[in-house]
């Protein structure tokens, strides 16, 4: 079984890339301009901390769960704590620049960004489903990544903190923004991945087995389309208003719809023919989005 180096703490990162002790321990950013790369080849590492990488090419490629990246120019990446990935196949360049920023969770264990963590969801796309940067959004981010540079050369006192994470913070959320242009500037791509993703749901939803496959989860239908379940949810929200959870959902009440005025079995007998486990669990989602039980809806139609 291949070794996986396990790096617990920024500290040990900083010494495995031959750099200067950080100055905080819980936070550090690395310029990817000040180390030799093709020392790193086929490595295969999970770190205890969040990592937000730009970085302009990738000597080999990066390999995230089964997938390979590719970095291109103005290309932000996210990773998040405890995930493996792999640098392979690299090769000498005297071109490479970019920054990497590292932080613990610990560092903002306690302040207000630690319950916002949850909203950047992506922390959890794969590598391939990276934020691409115009030449503004790159400046502005490196602003920030420079702000944070300096308030780590200070003395550490009471507020280092306080302004640090406020920094994170705004980069996180210029994040958001970018990758909310991102999807709008790739609406035509994103309506035929929509198209595919209903092709997906009615042909799941028609299947003869339905009641034994259970009800599927966005995961299942990610992994057909080759996205991550996060990305393809945010994907499905910008362009049509509903995650997808919200639209398996959906189509669950819609075909129930049709169930209860078309035929006579029995409530709980529709529940297991859609997939349910527990009847229950499907008379209260059903009341959940259409304010009545299914009885109660069966007798007003």
């Amino acid at each position: 079984m291949e070794e996986i180096i396990k790096i617990d703490n920024i500290s040990i990162l900083f010494e495995m890339l031959e750099q200067e002790k950080p100055k905080h321990p819980l936070v550090g950013i690395i310029d990817f301009s000040e180390f030799d790369h093709s020392r790193f080849g086929n490595v295969k590492a999970t770190m205890g901390f969040y990592q937000i990488m730009f970085k302009n090419l990738c000597p080999g490629a990066l390999r995230y769960g089964r997938n390979y990246y590719d970095f291109q120019d103005g290309t932000l990446t996210f990773v998040a704590p405890n995930q493996v990935i792999e640098l392979e196949d690299p090769v000498k360049t005297k071109d490479v620049y970019g920054w990497m920023l590292v932080f613990h969770p610990d560092l903002i264990r306690g302040t207000t960004l630690s319950p916002k963590m949850k909203d950047y969801n992506f922390f959890s796309y794969d590598l391939y489903e990276a934020l691409h940067l115009s030449d503004l959004e790159k400046q502005k981010l490196t602003d920030i990544i420079k702000d944070i540079e300096l308030e780590l050369e200070n003395n550490i006192d009471k507020h280092s903190k306080t302004l640090i994470v406020s920094s994170i913070e705004l980069l996180l959320n210029y994040c958001n923004r970018y990758y909310d242009r991102q999807f709008i500037t790739r609406t035509e791509t994103n309506k035929d991945v929509i198209s595919k993703f209903q092709t997906l749901l009615d042909e799941y939803f028609n299947a003869e087995s339905l009641s034994e496959m259970g009800i599927p989860s966005i995961k299942y239908f990610a992994e057909k389309l080759h996205f991550s379940a996060n990305y393809l949810s945010d994907l499905l929200k910008k362009e049509t208003g509903k995650n997808g959870t919200e639209h398996i959902q959906y189509y669950l009440i819609e075909l129930a719809k049709d169930k209860l005025l078309s035929s006579t079995v029995s409530v709980s007998e529709i529940a297991y023919n859609l997939g349910f486990e527990y009847p229950q669990y499907f008379s209260k989602m059903f009341k959940k989005k259409t304010g009545m039980t299914p009885a109660e809806y069966r007798n007003l139609n």
